[in-house]
């Protein structure tokens, strides 16, 4: 992506503004405790029409590594850690995905494995819009 690392890194950490950012994707966030790099943060979480209500921990190494841990609610145990690498012609984005769902969910997300990945793309290109806007 053409933007430089700070601001890419800034749009996809600044979990505090999700809601105002991505309204479609993250109807409702609220910040639980921040204690220095780490932060309790109770989201809904829109995967295309399928909703998750999580508590996540956020944990940032600014200005290279953003990871949620899901801690609790529907993705209990889930993991994605995102990382910023900056290069000539700006910022590439790594983001390793480990999405484990529960009960009705787990089943749902069986059939629609493919459908969750394409839908979080879809959030992930969302952020990239946002952090190309902002150069």
């Amino acid at each position: 992506m053409h933007a430089k690392r700070n601001i890419v890194f800034d749009v996809f950490s600044n979990f505090e503004n999700y809601q105002k950012l991505f309204p479609q994707h993250f109807p409702s966030v609220r910040v639980r405790s921040m204690r220095g790099d780490t932060s309790v943060v109770e989201e809904h979480l829109m995967l295309g029409s399928t909703e998750l209500v999580i508590m996540a921990k956020h944990v940032i190494h600014e200005p290279s590594i953003h990871e949620f841990f899901i801690i609790g609610g529907d993705a209990k145990g889930s993991h994605i850690h995102q990382q910023f690498l900056e290069h000539s012609e700006g910022t590439k984005i790594l983001v390793d995905v480990d999405l484990k769902l529960k009960g009705k969910m787990k089943l749902s997300g069986l059939f629609n494995q493919n459908r969750f990945e394409e839908d979080y793309e879809i959030i992930l290109d969302n952020f990239i819009k946002t952090a190309e806007k902002s150069v």
